[in-house]
């Protein structure tokens, strides 16, 4: 049994060693800091499940629905609820429908050591780990086995993930379920869990305390989430996203997942009941709706969802508008890998964690430097 080739055929999702019946499929993290299955012959029964289940591998994803898809911008009337989310809310006002009904809700939450897992909340207190982006692939094992279990007890399960995760969700299951709520998110790519704990390890040294907390997009300047904040030792420290390291590397292209660069699900079209992400342009589409501190983008993809929706927008103020309105880079292709992503993850590999993050940053320093410098020759 052979699961890939090349690494640009895996999403690392993990759906197949949750399905494998005998336990032969394991997560093992290459070089670059990626998770990868790997396939013990000495048990495998060649059922195929694995295969089946792979979202790259699989059926293909399909339209959800039987009608056209419906687009809103909406932030939670709660202020709280919204300043603790990444964007305007809407996946808490989710989370709320299914609390209601005693169902049980998963999405992506930092470990004790600041590894990043899928975890369930069964109310609002256990979903505040859940709130926030983290960006950093997370870890799902087991998570599509229990998501099972409850559905066949009857019980309503919201499920929030990127694209390719939550289709794994969908084929891993086989069949549909009505109490299944799932909600994909508009994904700029999946960056290394390896990188990622290294980078914990560095500031817990350089700051010299364990890490307990750190907010990607956090709100406190009003600046749609443009403030990065972390709290080690009992210390917190922030300052600008763009000035963080860890967010450097990712949003320059060089520690995102070699799948990601050819991704299929980036686009409006999904499977999924509910597509959110922040609403990026929202000052040219409703300036008067941006107030800085974050709109979501939410799309309606099937019946449930726009059932759903009839409730939860009674906890919002929201607008319709049109599918070219919400049309942003990643709902229309996947995230180019840098030119220099091959030197980057070798040097990654070869060099100690601080000698690295120092190459990186001169390489940063120069750039910048040789773009001012072309940008003053330019006005003279």
């Amino acid at each position: 049994m052979e699961l890939y080739r090349k690494k640009e055929e895996c999403c690392g999702c993990g759906a197949c060693g949750d399905v494998c019946p005998v336990g032969a499929i394991h997560m093992v993290m290459d070089g670059e800091g990626f998770w990868y299955p790997e396939i013990d012959e000495k048990i495998c029964i060649k059922c195929g499940k694995c295969e089946r289940t792979c979202p790259i591998k699989g059926k293909k994803p399909e339209k959800a629905g039987n009608s056209y898809d419906s687009y809103f911008g909406l932030r939670a009337k709660d202020k709280d609820l919204r300043l603790a989310s990444s964007s305007g809310g809407m996946f808490p006002l989710l989370a709320d429908y299914v609390f209601r009904r005693q169902g049980v809700v998963y999405g992506a939450a930092y470990d004790r050591d600041m590894r990043v897992a899928h975890r369930e909340a069964q109310n609002r207190e256990e979903l505040e780990a859940l709130k926030r982006t983290k960006y950093v692939q997370s870890d799902l094992t087991g998570i599509y086995r229990r998501i099972r279990q409850y559905l066949e007890e009857g019980r309503w399960v919201l499920f929030s993930g990127t694209p390719c995760q939550a289709h794994a969700l969908r084929l891993s299951l086989g069949k549909a379920y009505p109490k299944l709520i799932v909600a994909d998110l508009v994904c700029y790519g999946a960056p290394s869990p390896g990188i990622w704990r290294s980078y914990v390890g560095y500031l817990e040294r350089r700051r010299g305390g364990k890490m307990t907390a750190f907010s990607f997009r956090d709100k406190r300047a009003g600046d749609n989430g443009h403030t990065c904040a972390y709290v080690t030792g009992g210390k917190e420290y922030a300052g600008s996203l763009n000035a963080d390291l860890y967010c450097r590397m990712y949003f320059t292209d060089h520690i995102i997942r070699p799948a990601c660069h050819a991704c299929a699900y980036c686009t409006v079209d999904r499977d999924s009941d509910f597509t959110l992400g922040d609403f990026w342009g929202i000052g040219k589409v409703r300036p008067d709706m941006d107030d800085r501190f974050g709109t979501s983008m939410v799309i309606l993809h099937t019946e449930l969802a726009r059932e759903i929706w009839e409730e939860v927008k009674e906890e919002a103020d929201w607008f319709p508008c049109g599918r070219e309105d919400v049309l942003q880079p990643r709902l229309v292709g996947p995230t180019k890998a840098s030119a220099h992503r091959e030197r980057f993850m070798g040097l990654y590999q070869r060099l100690p964690f601080v000698l690295f993050l120092k190459w990186f940053w001169l390489k940063l320093s120069w750039r910048e430097f040789q773009r001012r410098l072309m940008g003053g020759r330019g006005g003279k």
